[in-house]
């Protein structure tokens, strides 16, 4: 007996083969290349479909007249007791400081900040509170947020703004609703930017 070896398969099945998974591969290279064409006209809409319309309540304010009229004149500047009974600080960013440089906002009340900055984008976060934003010049940012814990914040700009910018921040005092009230009467701002 004479060891033989498998017959081996006849050349026109390997090709056979090697023709699908060559089709295969084609079938998914094809795939993936439309899923990834897909992705990116959408994303490509998306950015033109936002810059051609942002999203609602979008408030603007002009950056060049900013000081001299409107809701962020300096005078306007701080925290108020509006006549609707709502408590609101108004605040700018600039480089490297925030106007004004302290804020106090009464505890444990609904405090709404509306800002915008003059210059380039800024940003603050208040102490250890979810107080976070971003301030773009020629846009309002506005957010309501509340106060429990008593005392002195610090509030540093988290968005790199040029050379000085570790050294700009604010400061938030918190203190009691009632002595807020009667710091606050008749329309009056109130900061500590004086101490």
């Amino acid at each position: 007996m004479s060891a033989t070896s498998p017959p081996l398969p006849p050349a026109a099945d390997v090709h056979a083969s090697e023709a699908v998974s060559i089709a295969a591969e084609k079938r998914w290279a094809w795939i993936v290349g439309a899923i990834i064409a897909l992705i990116v006209v959408m994303m490509v809409f998306t950015g033109l479909h936002w810059a051609a319309m942002p999203p609602s309540r979008v408030e603007t304010v002009n950056v060049r007249t900013l000081h001299l009229q409107g809701e962020f004149v300096e005078g306007n500047l701080g925290t108020a007791l509006e006549a609707d009974g709502k408590v609101v600080t108004r605040l700018v960013a600039q480089q490297y400081s925030f106007v004004p440089p302290c804020i106090v906002v009464p505890a444990d009340t609904p405090v709404t900040f509306r800002g915008t900055a003059t210059d380039t984008i800024h940003g603050f976060v208040v102490g250890r509170t979810n107080a976070n934003t971003m301030l773009v010049p020629g846009f309002v940012a506005t957010f309501t947020t509340r106060f429990s814990k008593l005392g002195e914040q610090l509030m540093p700009c988290h968005e790199y703004c040029g050379t000085g910018h570790e050294a700009m921040w604010a400061r938030v005092q918190v203190v009691p609703v009632q002595e807020f009230l009667a710091k606050a009467r008749g329309g009056q701002r109130v900061s500590c930017a004086g101490r």
